[in-house]
C-alpha cells in the first residue's frame, strides 16, 4: 500500500510539472527621454538652526554649478566646540572635505563646594 501511495504522489507531481506553464514576461514599456533634463544643473540652498532653549546650533549651505558642488556645514559637538566642514565635489577630484574645530563658549570652572556636615 505504501508503494502505491508513493507512486500516486510521484504521478501527481509529474503531472503538475508537465502542466506547469511558463509565465510570460510582461512587456517593457519604452521610456521616453525626459524633456526636463538639464545638462548644466544649478542650485543653492541653505538652512540655519539656532535654538537657545535646547542649545541646538547647526547650519549648512550648498551650491551646485554643473558638475561642481561646494558647501559647508557646522554643528556643536558634545564637548562644546563647533565643527565646521567645508567640502567640494567634482568629476576630476572627487569629494574633498576640510574639517575645522572652533571654540564656541568659554566653560567656566567653578570651585568645588564643600560637602554639608550633619550633626546629630
Amino acid at each position: 500500500m505504501a508503494i502505491k501511495s508513493i507512486l500516486i504522489v510521484m504521478a501527481v507531481g509529474a503531472f503538475a510539472v508537465c502542466n506547469a506553464g511558463v509565465i510570460p514576461a510582461l512587456p517593457v514599456a519604452a521610456v521616453a527621454p525626459s524633456t526636463d533634463y538639464d545638462p548644466h544643473p544649478q542650485y543653492t540652498y541653505a538652512y540655519d538652526v539656532q535654538d537657545s532653549l535646547t542649545g541646538d546650533s547647526k547650519s549648512q549651505h550648498e551650491s551646485r554649478n554643473g558638475d561642481v558642488v561646494s558647501g559647508s556645514y557646522s554643528l556643536i559637538e558634545a564637548d562644546g566646540t563647533r565643527r565646521v566642514v567645508e567640502y567640494t565635489a567634482d568629476p576630476v577630484n572627487g569629494f574633498n572635505a576640510v574639517v575645522h574645530r572652533e571654540p564656541v563658549a568659554v566653560i567656566k570652572q567653578f570651585a568645588p563646594v564643600a560637602p554639608l556636615a550633619y550633626h546629630h
